[in-house]
């Protein structure tokens, strides 16, 4: 369509066109999530094929005597005599079951051993992801567009924060805030106040990394025409950077945020244990310890389904910030 002046004016597509474009996109995240989760659990098995030792050892432990036709009774009954590919089969069948198998060591479901560790794991990881952002975003609005000096001091802790290892800022904050001035719980995870202290051990590093990227979207955002064109209208610098810079400086934000959130399994590993909580890290750290490989292997996958769930929803997110990406 031409306007008077003779320039383009683009025409929306109608909504009968837009419906089979959410159809496609929804497909596509379909197709890439099922093939995630299939690669996912096709490399789990592999792994468990190519650990040395024999399963049903590890499974009755190194103390044990048994009988060699007991050993072999429970390998048939495992399905460990039979051919790999056979078993790959039942390993899927069952995956589509929602059965991950029985843990070795304590002869329970593996999903529900991760379901009943499920929630502190997700208390703490949500806790850690909502702080860092918090102090991600304060910092970076502060100092967007400031000064040298006070950048550089901003800087300056957002690299200590990234290059401090968790397990030794967990336990300087125990020693300080714990065994000293006695403000939380040495370990635990009963209540707010034990949620605190683990909960920084997290979010420090990621909120360094994230406001690092936040304050350069920001100081670009900042050069842009529509930010001349706003302060010449007379709009100050904080209002031009809360409601405008900081909405096009968001999508590198949300994506390393989705990146971030979907790795902080392993971070909970480390700070569960130092920390003294239940949760998934702390029952894949006893598993691995223990060879109980069913147990890793639901941990693998749980992990892999955290990534794909948390890709689909920085997906959606792209949309609501920037319609041109939602619209891909």
């Amino acid at each position: 369509m031409t306007g008077e002046a003779g320039f383009e004016v683009p025409v929306p597509a109608p909504p009968s066109r837009r419906v089979p474009a959410l159809l496609r996109a929804g497909l596509r995240r379909l197709i890439g999530a099922v093939a995630v989760m299939f690669g996912a659990a096709t490399l789990a098995f592999g792994a468990l094929q190519l650990i040395p030792g024999d399963p049903v050892a590890t499974l009755l432990g190194p103390a044990t005597t048994t009988p060699p036709e007991v050993r072999e009774a429970i390998r048939h009954q495992l399905g460990y005599d039979q051919p790999v590919a056979v078993q790959y089969l039942h390993y899927l069948g069952g995956l589509l079951r929602a059965d991950l198998g029985q843990s070795y060591q304590l002869q329970r479901p593996v999903s529900g051993l991760i379901t009943e560790q499920l929630g502190p794991t997700v208390q703490l990881a949500l806790a850690a992801v909502l702080l860092a952002l918090l102090v991600a975003v304060l910092s970076a609005v502060a100092t967007a567009g400031r000064p040298a000096a006070v950048r550089a001091l901003s800087g300056l802790w957002e690299l200590v924060a990234v290059s401090t290892p968790s397990y030794w800022l967990g336990l300087v904050l125990l020693t300080v805030f714990s065994f000293h001035l006695r403000l939380f719980p040495v370990a635990g995870a009963d209540g707010f106040a034990a949620l605190v202290l683990p909960a920084v051990t997290l979010a420090l590093p990621l909120a360094g990394t994230l406001a690092q990227v936040l304050r350069e979207g920001l100081e670009a955002a900042l050069g842009q025409p529509f930010a001349v064109t706003a302060r010449a209208r007379g709009l100050g610098r904080s209002g031009l950077v809360v409601r405008h810079a900081l909405r096009h400086s968001a999508v590198p934000l949300v994506t390393l945020t989705g990146w971030l959130t979907g790795s902080l399994l392993g971070g909970t590993v480390l700070v569960e244990s130092v920390f003294g909580r239940p949760g998934v890290g702390s029952l894949v750290l006893a598993a691995v310890n223990s060879r109980d490989v069913p147990v890793v292997i639901g941990v693998v996958l749980l992990s892999a389904l955290v990534f794909v769930v948390i890709s689909t929803a920085v997906d959606l997110l792209y949309g609501v910030l920037d319609p041109r990406l939602g619209s891909r």
